[in-house]
């Protein structure tokens, strides 16, 4: 799927809950399936910062292809569920791609209205590391 279809599929899954709670439940559910990181990449290299909890986050070229991994503090589970949305959605994908997304699907669901401005701090702090990391990897590969 491309970044922008699996932004789409978002919409449409946010789009089925009429209420605010609901939609931050979903958001927390999402950061539950999040696979756990290992340990040994929880530095402070990987370490988000500017999020209101600590999440790392990180990221793998295999071929022409950016991978990203991801993990909260357990009582991070808004934090954890809003990197999960954004690995689902840029994982995969070439760095270039990466590097020049339009994440529209953060206005589309209402994403401003669901979390605090700390936490919105902190989701476009995890979006610029990613599309860091894409635009470095995409430097390496050119």
């Amino acid at each position: 799927m491309t970044i922008n279809e699996k932004q789409d599929e978002i919409v449409e899954s946010f789009e089925l809950f009429d209420e605010p709670l609901d939609k931050t439940q979903y958001i927390i559910d999402l950061g539950k399936k999040l696979p756990a990181m290992d340990g040994k990449y929880k530095t402070e290299d990987h370490l988000i910062k500017g999020c209101q909890s600590k999440v790392w986050l990180g990221a793998e070229l295999k071929g022409d292809r950016l991978y990203f991994y991801g993990d909260g503090e357990p009582e991070a589970q808004i934090a954890k569920g809003l990197i999960s949305m954004l690995i689902d959605v840029l994982s995969g994908h070439g760095p270039e791609e990466i590097a020049g997304a339009d994440l529209y699907f953060i206005e589309k669901v209402g994403m401003n209205n669901l979390v605090t401005s700390r936490r919105a701090g902190g989701l476009s702090s995890m979006i610029q590391r990613m599309k860091q990391y894409g635009e470095a990897y995409a430097r390496l590969l050119a």
